[in-house]
């Protein structure tokens, strides 16, 4: 049934509602360590998730080697937290770099073809899905009756990205990466752009849109939307055009966690929420966000979203936990 219902958006521009029970409590996170021991599982099972996005380095794939690469989603794939999650909840999913195939990589990596389908059997996709048989690994699916509907939209921001451009000379305090200004400096590639803006066109009263790399940050020098000014334009001008409501950004990569928040430019405030690493810490350390929203959180952590149905206006509660499941970092929005 959910191919069935993507299929039909994908040709025919409408949504159709899954399930006739509602979303109240969503999951998510990124950066796992195949290699690694990974009980976080545990903490975020308690969480009694309805749905769970994996944001993106859900393995460090890293190869040229399809078998090597099939290898480590086979060992994610038979970790033991990971496979009980999935008898729990419904689970989504996108890539990011390392488990594209490339550090830091886009258009230019040789084996995407070959990635994208390895992903997708990893996902069970079914072999005549149209996310089988099309570029690129993006994703639309809306879950919940009407008046309570939560759209996911799974964006790849790999396959069809322009190659980073080097920062002319490196600043203290930040990552190798400076803007490419160019006009044709591509981040989703036109048939994404269009997919986008008929799925934004669809009826959902939230709108979860998961990043593999942070939309609202982006000075810091890594890897980011800010990298591609004219393409992170267009996306918040999208949003714009298409009245998109309820929109909550889920974002990783970054190996520690933050909630920033980009005012004055849609009706309400836009959050993006940056869960990242599930099974891997880093040293504390500054780094620049003008819409950092609370401090960043440098231990392992997976982030949760709570919606509440009951008002008149829905308010959505965003937390981000730790390794044993406290709330460490957290904001609250009502659409």
């Amino acid at each position: 049934m959910k191919r069935l219902t993507f299929i039909l958006s994908f040709f025919l521009g409408t949504t159709i509602a899954q399930g006739k029970e509602s979303v109240q409590t969503i999951a998510f996170g990124s950066c796992l360590k195949e290699s690694r021991p990974q009980p976080i599982w545990e903490s975020v099972i308690a969480t009694k998730p309805d749905v769970f996005v994996l944001l993106g380095d859900n393995i460090y794939g890293d190869t040229r080697d399809m078998n090597k690469l099939r290898g480590k989603w086979d060992a994610f794939a038979a970790v033991s937290g990971f496979s009980k999650l999935k008898t729990k909840c419904r689970l989504l999913a996108t890539w990011d770099d390392h488990d594209y195939g490339e550090n830091d990589a886009g258009i230019e990596y040789p084996k995407k073809t070959e990635s994208q389908q390895i992903f997708l059997d990893f996902l069970d996709e079914p072999k005549d899905s149209a996310r089988r048989n099309t570029p690129g690994i993006y994703d639309a699916v809306t879950i919940g009756p009407k008046g309570k509907r939560v759209q996911f939209i799974l964006l790849d921001t790999r396959y069809f990205r322009t190659a980073l451009k080097r920062a002319p000379k490196r600043e203290k305090g930040k990552g190798p990466y400076g803007p490419n200004e160019s006009d044709k400096a591509e981040l989703l590639g036109e048939a994404q752009w269009r997919w986008l803006e008929k799925t934004l066109y669809e009826p959902a009263e939230v709108r979860i849109i998961a990043s593999s790399i942070q939309v609202v940050s982006t000075t810091h020098g890594w890897e980011t939307w800010g990298n591609f000014p004219k393409e992170r334009g267009r996306f918040l001008e999208l949003l714009k055009k298409t009245k998109a409501n309820g929109v909550i950004i889920l974002s990783g990569d970054r190996h520690s966690a933050e909630i920033s928040k980009l005012d004055e430019t849609l009706p309400y405030p836009l959050f993006d929420v940056t869960s990242s690493a599930m099974n891997q810490t880093q040293k504390p350390g500054k780094e620049e966000n003008p819409h950092r929203f609370s401090d960043r959180y440098f231990r392992e952590n997976f982030g949760v979203l709570k919606i509440d149905w009951s008002k008149p206006k829905t308010g959505v509660t965003m937390e981000i936990r730790s390794l044993v499941g406290k709330i460490v970092r957290t904001a609250q929005v009502t659409f």
